[in-house]
């Protein structure tokens, strides 16, 4: 896969969710939620500041992060499924 993700925006791959519940309950595909956590594939270089220098991300390949629900844009790329968003909606990198 070649795309280079341009600016402050970040491109993430969902880490799949669980199957089951703490119970033992399996959970159809139809019924599972999207999960919010991912891992960076690619980043963009950053900012650029009211100076004109650009202000490199926090994030950087191959973080785990944890995003909101709805964040970001989901694209399809060699048949896998992403998400491409903004560094901003990224709530945390996961240690």
């Amino acid at each position: 896969m070649k795309i280079r993700p341009l600016h402050d925006r970040v491109l993430v791959r969902r880490l799949a969710s669980e199957e089951k519940t703490a119970g033992g309950i399996i959970i159809p595909d139809t019924a599972q939620e999207k999960p919010m956590e991912g891992e960076v594939i690619a980043a963009g270089a950053g900012t650029r500041g009211e100076n004109g220098k650009i202000h490199a991300l926090d994030v950087k390949k191959g973080n785990r992060v944890l995003f909101g629900k709805w964040a970001g844009t989901e694209v399809t790329l060699d048949g896998e499924e992403l998400v491409i968003m903004k560094e901003s909606d990224i709530m945390g990198v996961i240690e």
